[in-house]
């Protein structure tokens, strides 16, 4: 069955990493990027996101929803050097990247797919740990093979063992990048030279990718045979092609599926959901909301992963656990939301990405090293005592003796 879509847009997302002394100086260098502008969360326009997020987790990554209306106005006066040095005070900072808004040209090739480039993010967290989100959505079709073949392409666009060639069918629309290679290396003037990158493990040729498809009713209502859409659910959610002939199969990916025409699968590198326009909720709210809330849930997640891998690589090289204690009271504890999906979502989405068992090997390591202490701090004390003990008793047989004679 030819799937036709509705509605849909993907984010594909590189993770980078900053020198953390060096992080002052790159949030200057943003500051100054006439195409950047800090994103500052204002509650009227954005309640939802607002409500979304309990207390401190909303102010360990938004803290601009504090400012009120003179905050920002005084925050605007100040020159960039003290703007960025206020701004390394907080856990995370939030750019917009602002492209040109006319989006035009078309490509010689009937075969190509054509595709618009709608936002661009750059999340910046106090431990040098940053991302790159960037919003796309195809042109000109509605074919739903197509997004298979675009995200299967796309996220692997900055292999360095590939000559491009394989991407020649894709085609950048906008007026800032006219093909790929100009699209590269505005991604590499952004995350600059990523040294980190491979201490932490993280891949720097292929993107995490989130994506939201709500394909037409008339694919799936209630007389669909749901057999006929799983073949295309999987492939959607592991980023194959639409004619990969591989054996496919639900239970190698985290799946919810809490409503009737939605389903989302979770991948080590994807979060993908899959809905119906069926349901007028899944092409007008839920849209929104997946690219709002459950996308920062899933950028938080991505954090705390490799957050804990690069405490995991300095505690390697000392045995300061202090920066593991910070990360542990300020959001592991902490519940991110009290929204059901929200909390399943971050629940799911923590075992996908195995992020507690990096935390329990740290943990581990963290408890021994208290219970050495405790028995070194008990042995020590444990010896003052014995001295203590025999002073006294040299004391007081010294007493007695003089009692004696006297």
């Amino acid at each position: 069955m030819k799937l036709k879509i509705n509605y849909q847009y993907t984010y594909f997302i590189q993770p980078y990493v900053i020198k953390e002394n060096r992080y002052n100086k790159y949030l200057l260098k943003l500051l100054k990027d006439p195409n950047c502008r800090l994103h500052i969360f204002q509650k009227d326009k954005e309640l939802e996101l607002y409500k979304y997020f309990l207390p401190k987790v909303r102010d360990y990554m938004f803290k601009t929803f504090e400012y009120n209306k003179n905050k920002i106005r005084k925050f605007e006066e100040y020159n960039e050097e003290t703007k960025s040095n206020l701004l390394s005070e907080h856990s995370c900072t939030i750019f917009d990247y602002e492209l040109k808004r006319d989006i035009h040209g078309k490509a010689e090739s009937k075969n190509s797919i054509f595709f618009k480039i709608n936002k661009i993010q750059i999340i910046c967290f106090k431990t040098g740990i940053c991302f790159l989100c960037i919003k796309t959505h195809i042109e000109d079709s509605s074919d739903f093979s197509d997004i298979l073949n675009f995200n299967y392409k796309f996220r692997d666009i900055k292999q360095e063992n590939d000559s491009l060639n394989n991407f020649d069918k894709i085609k950048i629309q906008t007026d800032q990048y006219t093909n790929i290679k100009d699209f590269l290396n505005f991604l590499e003037e952004i995350t600059g030279a990523n040294e980190d990158a491979k201490d932490l493990d993280i891949s720097e040729e292929r993107f995490f990718t989130f994506s939201y498809s709500c394909i037409d009713q008339e694919n799936w209502n209630n007389f669909t045979n749901m057999d006929e859409l799983k073949t295309d659910f999987i492939k959607y959610v592991n980023l194959l092609p639409s004619d990969n002939c591989e054996n496919l199969n639900e239970d190698e990916m985290e799946l919810i599926s809490k409503w009737k025409y939605a389903k989302l699968g979770i991948t080590k590198m994807s979060c993908m959901l899959f809905s119906s326009s069926s349901d007028i909720n899944n092409y007008t709210v839920l849209p929104h909301n997946f690219e709002n809330q459950y996308l920062y849930t899933y950028i938080l997640n991505i954090y705390e992963k490799l957050c804990l891998k690069k405490i995991s690589k300095e505690l390697a090289q000392n045995s300061d656990y202090s920066k593991f204690i910070n990360f542990n009271k300020k959001i592991w504890i902490q519940e991110i939301t009290n929204e059901d999906l929200g909390s399943l979502l971050n629940q799911k989405l923590r075992q996908t990405l195995e992020t507690e068992s990096i935390f329990e090997q740290i943990k581990n390591k963290y408890d021994i090293m208290y219970k050495s202490l405790n028995i070194e701090k008990d042995k020590k004390v444990t010896i003052i005592l014995s001295i203590v003990l025999v002073i006294s008793l040299i004391f007081n047989i010294v007493n007695f003796v003089l009692l004696a004679k006297g």
